[in-house]
């Protein structure tokens, strides 16, 4: 047998192995929903598809179900925003979530976009810190959001800092290409959660430093961004609620051009 076709079945063995890595689609019960409508594409391949990070809690949540706080939003606000990126840029994008775990597995490796959300009540345990780290360092992006005031930061800080224990989080100027990528959002303001959109306000948890809104990152050793940090607002709810006439038209649309620049920053960096 020759070299060249040693090397040929080396890479189909290869290729084949990449694909029984991707673990398959499926759906989780969740805090909020537990019947939402499933997209003809859930199990369609495409160039893109952003991934949910499923993480164990500080109470203790169960990984599913009506106590796990990564499933706050899900899976409405996912399927809401997932097909805007397809259809307001040249992204080929699934209209599906994926959840991954940092479980060990490769699999997450194969989701480079992820998104965290309830951070101010994640609890990662060192080996789960140390593969998100693995995962940010190969090239993948990590962008969080909706948590609050200083004792959520607190939280979130106690699990980044083992993910990063030689750097923080940086406030982003509003010259920062990530907000320049695709829209220019140097003029910006905060995305209320819908709740405090009915009480009136834009913010939650006053009492505890909740009420102004922080852009922060967290760049690597080339200056990029690797972790993006939204603080005190509440992106997931201006994309779960895109269809409901009562939250603000232009909440939900900087919501929205905020998520297209992130990704296409982290394509493009």
């Amino acid at each position: 047998m020759s070299l060249r076709v040693v090397l040929a079945i080396a890479i189909l063995l290869c290729g084949w192995g990449f694909l029984f890595a991707q673990k398959p689609w499926r759906e989780y019960p969740a805090i909020e929903y537990s019947d939402f409508f499933v997209p003809p594409d859930a199990r369609v391949p495409h160039e893109w598809t952003r991934a949910r990070l499923k993480y164990p809690d500080v109470f203790g949540g169960q990984d599913f179900g009506p106590s796990a706080y990564w499933t706050m939003d899900y899976p409405r606000s996912d399927r809401h925003l997932l097909p805007g990126i397809a259809r307001l840029t040249r992204i080929d994008a699934r209209s599906v979530e994926q959840i991954v775990e940092l479980d060990g597995s490769d699999d997450i490796y194969n989701w480079p976009f992820l998104y965290a959300v309830e951070v101010g009540h994640w609890q990662l345990p060192d080996k789960q810190a140390q593969q998100l780290r693995d995962f940010i360092n190969r090239g993948g992006f990590l962008m969080v959001d909706d948590f609050h005031g200083n004792t959520e930061w607190s939280i979130f800080m106690a699990s980044l800092s083992k993910v990063f224990p030689d750097r923080g989080p940086e406030d982003l100027p509003d010259s920062s290409e990530m907000f320049h990528t695709l829209y220019d959002l140097e003029h910006r303001v905060q995305i209320p959660g819908a709740g405090a959109w009915q009480r009136g306000v834009t913010y939650e948890q006053p009492e505890d430093g909740g009420k102004d809104p922080h852009w922060r990152a967290v760049y690597d050793n080339r200056n990029r961004v690797v972790v993006a940090i939204c603080h005190d607002m509440d992106l997931g709810d201006a994309w779960e609620h895109a269809d409901d006439p009562w939250y603000p038209e232009n909440m939900t649309g900087l919501a929205y051009r905020i998520a297209i620049n992130y990704i296409v920053y982290d394509m493009s960096h």
